[in-house]
């Protein structure tokens, strides 16, 4: 984003390629009676976006859909939701939320970024100084092109950690005027593209894609403390399609700068797109009061949800190093006369179904260090 690409992942069982920053097909719901109520606090409407976010993700690295973000804008509606979230755990003390939320992160990171940067140690990388970043990702961590695409995806928690540690004095500035400064939150972006495009380094990446997604953290914020709910919905309605249409309009009209329309390539875009798109989802969320409270009766799609939720940074950190892999292993299959004739090898969505089955293992293998970090009992499952 913004100094630095964020292509998609144009995979296929020829060979790997390259990804790039927040929906598909899940298991169809059976319908059961209904399980007692839980009391665990989780928020079914937020937890449904996130999982769907995650597999918009994975597909958009999987086929490179131009059109994806503007379908499903998964980067720009995890930042919301993380916004919301944040706004509601400053309720207790800042420093131990801070701590609490690098307690949950870092870890996870760690244990994946062992491996990655042991691999690329194996493929003829000698890091500098700058491996600090492996460390706590403040900047984005280095590596060589060997690695890329495993550690392109870092820019997404550079950018949450730096949200998490902004987040004590945004939250205080926002509630001195929430609607002067929830607006105001779009300029940061429009100054970068208009007036200065700020350092060609690793803090320029950082401060694109903070002011590419200031709106949407800001507007967790709005719907935390009510702001969102008290809006009329006409407005709402027309700032909302002003915002996508600007975002759109600018994408298109300036896909021959980019090579294309993908709003992940045009910040400003993306900021008006995101920012569009989050507060319609956010303001019915509020306004409505919708919880998909009801999924709950659909066991087998709330305990995806559920997986989803509680394995968010696994499957985000692992699920480029699983379509990589991916690759290979649909390589070995070619060798298999019975898997060349009956299985479709050469098809995206064959690969995609194995990144997924990858996944998942992954999920199993790893997925306990986030029950660690979140000082839980370690599970296979949630």
């Amino acid at each position: 984003m913004g100094a630095h690409s964020r292509g998609a992942v144009r995979s296929g069982a020829e060979g790997a390629v390259r990804p790039g920053a927040p929906a598909d097909t899940a298991p169809l719901p059976q319908a059961e009676s209904p399980p007692p109520a839980k009391a665990s606090g989780r928020d079914r409407y937020f937890d449904t976006l996130r999982a769907l976010a995650l597999i918009r993700v994975v597909t958009y690295h999987t086929f490179g859909w131009a059109w994806a973000g503007m379908v499903f804008p998964s980067m720009g509606i995890m930042f919301g939701l993380a916004g919301t979230l944040m706004a509601k755990s400053l309720e207790r003390p800042a420093g131990k939320v801070i701590r609490s939320r690098l307690r949950r992160l870092l870890p996870p990171f760690w244990f994946w970024g062992f491996f990655v940067v042991l691999a690329m140690l194996v493929h003829d990388w000698m890091p500098g100084w700058e491996i600090v970043y492996w460390v706590v990702p403040l900047g984005d961590p280095p590596g060589n092109a060997w690695g890329e695409q495993a550690w392109e995806i870092l820019w997404y928690l550079r950018t949450y950690l730096w949200f998490v540690l902004l987040s004590p004095l945004l939250l205080r500035v926002f509630r001195l005027a929430p609607i002067p400064v929830l607006f105001l939150s779009l300029a940061p972006i429009l100054v970068l593209n208009f007036v200065w495009a700020g350092p060609d380094n690793r803090f320029g990446s950082a401060l694109w894609d903070l002011s590419t997604y200031l709106f949407c953290w800001i507007l967790g914020f709005a719907h935390r403390d009510g702001v969102l709910r008290r809006l009329r919905p006409a407005l709402v309605v027309v700032l909302s399609l002003t915002a996508v249409g600007y975002g759109g309009w600018y994408a298109f009209a300036h896909q021959a700068d980019a090579g294309t329309y993908d709003l992940d390539e045009i910040p400003l875009a993306q900021a008006f797109w995101s920012a569009g798109y989050v507060l319609l989802l956010m303001w019915a969320k509020a306004y409505f009061r919708i919880d998909f409270a009801w999924l709950t009766r659909f066991r087998r799609t709330d305990r995806l949800v559920t997986v989803f939720n509680a394995r968010a940074v696994t499957i985000y950190l692992w699920h480029e190093i699983a379509l990589v892999l991916a690759v290979p292993l649909i390589d070995r299959f070619w060798n298999v006369p019975a898997f060349e004739k009956w299985l479709p090898l050469d098809s995206q969505w064959f690969m995609f179904g194995i990144g997924w089955i990858l996944i998942a293992g992954f999920v199993l293998a790893c997925g306990w260090v986030e029950d660690v970090a979140g000082k839980k009992k370690p599970t296979l499952l949630p």
